[in-house]
Protein backbone atom coordinates (compact mmCIF):
# COMPACT_ATOMS: atom_id res chain seq x y z
CA UNK A 1 0.00 0.00 0.00
CA UNK A 2 2.72 2.77 0.60
CA UNK A 3 4.80 1.32 -2.15
CA UNK A 4 2.26 2.90 -4.74
CA UNK A 5 1.95 5.88 -3.08
CA UNK A 6 5.87 6.42 -2.92
CA UNK A 7 6.19 6.12 -6.79
CA UNK A 8 3.04 8.20 -7.39
CA UNK A 9 5.23 11.32 -5.02
CA UNK A 10 8.17 10.17 -7.38
CA UNK A 11 5.97 10.91 -10.52
CA UNK A 12 4.73 14.01 -9.01
CA UNK A 13 8.07 15.04 -8.18
CA UNK A 14 9.71 13.77 -11.94
CA UNK A 15 7.15 16.19 -13.71
CA UNK A 16 7.68 19.19 -10.91
CA UNK A 17 11.03 19.23 -11.69
CA UNK A 18 10.80 18.52 -15.93
CA UNK A 19 8.28 21.81 -16.06
CA UNK A 20 10.84 23.77 -13.94
CA UNK A 21 13.55 23.00 -16.54
CA UNK A 22 11.17 23.43 -18.87
CA UNK A 23 9.84 27.09 -17.81
CA UNK A 24 13.94 27.86 -17.55
CA UNK A 25 14.49 26.79 -20.87
CA UNK A 26 11.88 29.28 -22.07
CA UNK A 27 12.99 31.81 -19.93
CA UNK A 28 16.40 31.68 -21.13
CA UNK A 29 15.32 31.89 -24.44
CA UNK A 30 12.87 34.69 -24.34
CA UNK A 31 15.93 36.67 -22.92
CA UNK A 32 18.24 35.97 -25.52
CA UNK A 33 16.08 38.26 -27.72
CA UNK A 34 15.52 35.58 -30.50
CA UNK A 35 11.75 34.17 -28.59
CA UNK A 36 10.11 37.22 -27.10
CA UNK A 37 8.03 38.62 -29.95
CA UNK A 38 9.99 41.65 -30.00
CA UNK A 39 12.25 43.11 -32.66
CA UNK A 40 16.23 41.75 -31.84
CA UNK A 41 17.80 44.76 -31.07
CA UNK A 42 21.00 45.37 -33.00
CA UNK A 43 24.02 46.05 -30.15
CA UNK A 44 21.95 49.04 -28.90
CA UNK A 45 22.19 50.57 -32.30
CA UNK A 46 20.64 54.04 -32.29
CA UNK A 47 19.13 55.54 -35.28
CA UNK A 48 21.83 57.95 -35.69
CA UNK A 49 24.52 55.62 -35.56
CA UNK A 50 22.90 52.94 -37.77
CA UNK A 51 23.03 56.03 -40.19
CA UNK A 52 26.53 56.67 -39.88
CA UNK A 53 27.89 53.51 -40.50
CA UNK A 54 25.44 53.41 -43.74
CA UNK A 55 27.47 56.59 -44.79
CA UNK A 56 30.51 54.95 -43.79
CA UNK A 57 30.13 52.03 -46.07
CA UNK A 58 29.10 54.72 -48.90
CA UNK A 59 25.47 53.23 -48.67
CA UNK A 60 24.21 57.37 -48.97
CA UNK A 61 25.70 59.79 -50.27
CA UNK A 62 26.80 63.15 -47.86
CA UNK A 63 23.04 65.35 -49.01
CA UNK A 64 20.83 62.44 -47.96
CA UNK A 65 23.23 61.54 -44.34
CA UNK A 66 22.72 65.53 -43.38
CA UNK A 67 19.46 65.23 -44.54
CA UNK A 68 18.62 62.57 -42.41
CA UNK A 69 20.55 63.36 -39.99
CA UNK A 70 18.75 66.69 -39.68
CA UNK A 71 15.45 64.78 -39.37
CA UNK A 72 16.91 62.51 -36.17
CA UNK A 73 18.17 64.93 -34.41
Amino acid sequence: MMGGFGMGLGGIVSLVILGVLVWVGITLYRSSGVGGGRAPRLHGDSALETLKARYARGEIDRETYLRMRDDIE
